[in-house]
Formats: C-alpha cells, structure tokens, sequence
C-alpha cells in the first residue's frame, strides 16, 4: 500500500505540472487474483454436490479472506501494467509510470483504490480503456476524496482538507457546541503524568487519541499536541483528557484547515529540523521535529521523542537533524521515479554547533558519545546529497513540531507551512 506521503507527493506534482488527478475503483479486486498455494475451502452450504458430499474445491482464484488475497492481486495488477508499457517504480513499489516522449502518465495503486493523472489527457483516456478491457471498473472522475483525503482541485492550486472528519468527530465526543480555542495546546501549563490525578476511562482516551491520529495527515497543526498526550495512554488522568479536549476545542474553531499547493510555487525541495532539550518532563527526553517541502507544498512532516537523553542542546539538534536527512533521502528517491533529481537540498538548522558538526570531517573528541547512527548526516553532506543551512529561530518553521506557543507565534508557523482555510 502506498504511503501517505507518497500521495501528498503526487498531489504535489500535479499541482506543479497543472493537471487533473482522476480515480477508479476495482470492483471485487480480490477475486482477481490467481494464487500458488494449495488452499481448499468446503463446499458452500446449499450448494453441495449430491454425489461428492464430503469433498472440497480447490482454489485458482483468491478469496476475501485470504491472507495471500492481497498479495495475489497486486502480482495480477502490477503484471498487467508491465505488459502494457508502464514502468514500477523503484523506492514505492505502488507506483506506475508511462512516458511518451515528454508526456508522463501516473497511476498509484492503494489495494483497489486507484488515482492516476498525466500532462496529455489522451493518456488518461487510453489507461481508463486499457483498465476497463481486463477488470471491472468504476469511473469515478475527477480526485475528490482518497484515503481519508477531501481533495479540491482548484484553478490555483489544489487544497487538502478533512473538514468532513473533523465534524464527525466533534459530534462523536460531544464538541460540537464547546468553546472554541485559539491554540491546541497551553503554554504555561506542562502536562506531567500526574500520579494524584483522577483515573480517566483508558478505552475512551485512547478512543480519542486514536481519531485524531488519524487527522495528522492532513493536520500538521496538532500533530506536536497530540503526540504529547498519547504518551499517557497507559495511565490517563483527568488533566490529561483536559488537554486532548482543549485539541477538540481548537478543531471546533479552524474545522476546515488544510494544506495548499499552489500552481505557481517553484518544485524545489528543501527541509527544516529542530528540536527542543529535555521537553519530556518525564523522562527529560529531547523530541525531534522536521518538516519537507516542495516549493511551497508542504508534503512530508515529523515528530518524535529521542530515544536518548541528550546533553547540550547542539546534540539533541543533531539527531534531529539526522532524522530529517533520512526523510530527505526518501523524497530524493521517490522523485527520481517522477524523473526529477535533487542534490544538495538544504537542511535548514537554527543551531551553530549542530552545523559545525555536520560539516566538520573529522569526528572530535567531543562527539564521541553521540550514536554511530546519527553521524550518517555528516556522509551525505559529504556526497553533497545535502547540505545545512543556518536559519534564524524566528524562520524556524519546524518550531511547530517540537513545542506549544502563543498566538501569535502559532499562527505565524501555521500560515508559513502552507495551511489556509477553505473558507
């Protein structure tokens, strides 16, 4: 199944080459698939045989149900496609791409769910025949809703929403009438795990933390907040359930938030680490936050405690950093599949040091203690795959990911990473 930041990647693109995304749906896209196996099923219930009453069927085709169902129908799909002229991709194995001289046609694949675009709608045309000629189809048109997704496609630009599922579960857990707040997550009040607290219900904590996991994907807003709070879900308090409702609060006021992708942004990538020092009360853990743009798309973000207690600031900057660089990688390669390179991609750090040590070849004496993993970083910047640029705290644009804020701060970082409202 294809990554959700492999969708935003494609909604990217075609919003920079300005065309239309299309969908289809495979009708019982399962019982296409031929399976390997030896697998025997009994006979249905009223549909014996009156002569071989103890006997079963043996299966050619894959059945709902079946753990090599799925698997079975990918082999039948992908194999279909090669035939006819596409190319998989190389990183995202969901990935299918056709050229025509400098004519491109994408088609990604989730289980039965397809979306496909081109720059010639001649080669859209041709893939929904050449679709309907071997499975049964459902033309969809043009990419509304995919994966939890409100797509709009605009003469500007396309807007990503989940405006519909933010209403859902606002009236799921009773925030439909509830004061609206202006930020996810207070400033002056740290949520600690609380001992002498009020035991809250585990199921219906988690129940909550669950649905709003679901709304990062299109939320980079309250992905630090809810990350936070899905911390105590082993043993939830009352100021724990205080915090995710002040999340509902801010939903109930910016309900139809969502990420842009302009027509007219350049198709550059860049990126942005950062991190707090000791932010986890509990155990003084550093967290980890970065975010990926194309031009002005913001395709690709995180947030992430460190696994390991880190000193000094520059080195919990520096595993940040590291983790951002492999995020990097991926986008690198999963656009040579687009047909499009980068090299040297700026990482754009709020730390000296963190920079110094990237760039400096020679492991210091001071270093020593920071894991062989993370030094990776400083190997790419060698091949010049990337390199580290210093930024000023107040362009930080991963600051939203690593901690709460103000107002105004918040509001600055919101509208800076590309999310506008619908309305």
């Amino acid at each position: 199944m294809a990554r959700i930041e492999a969708i935003r990647l494609f909604l990217a693109y075609a919003s920079y080459m300005k065309f239309k995304v299309y969908q289809m749906d495979v009708k019982s896209a399962f019982l296409y698939g031929s399976i390997e196996e030896e697998v025997y099923v009994c006979q249905p219930p009223g549909f014996e045989n009156p002569s071989y009453p103890d006997r079963v069927y043996k299966l050619k085709k894959a059945l709902y149900g079946l753990h090599q169902a799925p698997r079975a129908w990918y082999d039948t799909l992908s194999s279909y496609l090669l035939e006819n002229g596409f190319e998989g991709g190389v990183i995202d194995k969901t990935l299918f791409i056709k050229r025509k001289k400098k004519d491109i046609l994408l088609v990604q694949i989730y289980v039965d769910d397809i979306i496909f675009g081109s720059t010639k709608d001649n080669m859209c045309k041709e893939f929904e025949e050449l679709m309907h000629q071997r499975f049964k189809m459902s033309s969809m048109g043009e990419l509304t809703f995919f994966l939890g997704l409100q797509v709009q496609q605009k003469s500007d630009g396309i807007f990503i929403c989940q405006s519909k599922y933010v209403q859902n579960i606002l009236t799921k857990f009773g925030f439909s009438d509830s004061k609206p707040a202006s930020t996810p997550m207070e400033t002056h009040k740290q949520i600690t795990s609380d001992p002498e607290g009020e035991d809250m219900d585990v199921h219906q904590y988690r129940f909550m933390i669950g649905s709003l996991m679901y709304l990062i994907a299109s939320r980079p807003d309250i992905m630090f907040p809810v990350c936070v709070c899905a911390r105590f879900q082993v043993r939830p308090k009352q100021s724990h359930y205080q915090a995710v409702k002040r999340i509902f609060r801010y939903l109930k006021g910016q309900p139809r938030l969502g990420l842009w992708y302009p027509h007219d942004s350049p198709f550059d990538l860049l990126a942005y680490s950062d991190s707090d020092l000791g932010g986890a009360n509990l155990d003084r853990k550093s967290t980890s936050g970065g975010c990926q743009f194309l031009g002005a798309r913001l395709v690709s973000w995180q947030c992430k405690k460190q696994t390991t207690v880190s000193t000094s600031t520059t080195k919990a900057e520096y595993i940040a950093a590291a983790s951002c660089c492999s995020q990097v990688l991926w986008i690198q390669n999963q656009m040579l599949d687009y047909g499009v390179t980068f090299l040297h991609t700026p990482i754009f750090i709020d730390n000296s040091s963190a920079i110094s040590i990237v760039n400096n070849p020679v492991k210091h004496s001071k270093t020593k203690h920071i894991e062989i993993r993370y030094h990776f970083i400083r190997d790419c910047n060698e091949k010049k795959l990337i390199q580290v640029v210093k930024v000023h705290t107040d362009n930080q644009f991963a600051d939203l990911f690593t901690k709460a804020f103000d107002v105004g701060r918040f509001t600055f970082l919101v509208t800076s990473v590309g999310m506008i409202n619908s309305e």
